[in-house]
């Protein structure tokens, strides 16, 4: 189903489409992070040319995907302590805020529809199935996010929930998930049933700092 006039379509650009499919390739890994990245194995990878390759992995650098690296070229971004530290202080400044606002502004029925998603990620939980699980916790931020209709707040937040998700899948990737490792949404959920603003914005702080001290073990185990 269309969701505008045809008049008013406008087809991604190959550049465009180069972005998203390499950017999907990052977050699940399957360029990993430190790997040197070739314009010519990439273009061939992904059936797109070498120019809007280029210009995709200019806009993966800007978003902190890819760095450029001196006599070594375009490498996709590590994943030091430094970065956890530097991702989890932004999203602590940027989420708690957005739950405070967002419970001044959620009707029932957007809490009717957030009720199942935050359901269906704690049964992820209950049956350790961690790539369900991760992508059910990103739908969770990403709905809370969209209820307020801020694109510069939903875009800085959103990219901060894919370096998020990114992180997690590297995590899970050496570790057996367990319940303790996957944080449930319910005390944000209460907290917006009971319009309560000072309970999401300490139910938002204590899941984003609990993953981030998770996330610390990830490399003191390293």
């Amino acid at each position: 189903m269309s969701t505008g006039a045809a008049s008013n379509f406008v087809p991604l650009r190959a550049s465009d489409v180069a972005y998203e499919r390499l950017r999907e390739m990052i977050l699940d890994l399957r360029l990993a992070p430190g790997e040197v990245l070739n314009e010519l194995s990439l273009s061939s990878m992904i059936g797109i040319g070498r120019m809007p390759v280029r210009e995709a992995l200019q806009r993966l650098a800007s978003d902190r995907f890819v760095v450029a690296l001196p006599r070594r070229g375009t490498v996709v971004s590590s994943m030091t302590m430094v970065d956890v530290a530097h991702l989890y202080e932004a999203r602590e400044a940027v989420e708690c805020g957005i739950a405070r606002v967002v419970v001044r502004r959620i009707t029932d029925e957007q809490i009717r529809e957030l009720r199942p998603l935050v359901e269906r990620a704690d049964e992820a939980r209950g049956v350790f199935d961690a790539e369900r699980f991760l992508l059910d916790d990103l739908r969770i931020h990403r709905f809370v996010i969209g209820m307020l209709d801020n694109a510069l707040l939903h875009d800085a937040a959103d990219s901060l929930l894919l370096h998020n998700l990114r992180f997690w899948r590297s995590f899970f990737r050496s570790r057996p998930p367990q319940g303790d490792t996957m944080l449930s949404h319910r005390d944000l959920l209460t907290a917006f049933e009971n319009r309560d603003g000072d309970a999401a914005e300490e139910a938002t702080r204590a899941h984003i700092e609990g993953a981030r001290q998770l996330l610390v073990t990830l490399f003191d185990g390293n």
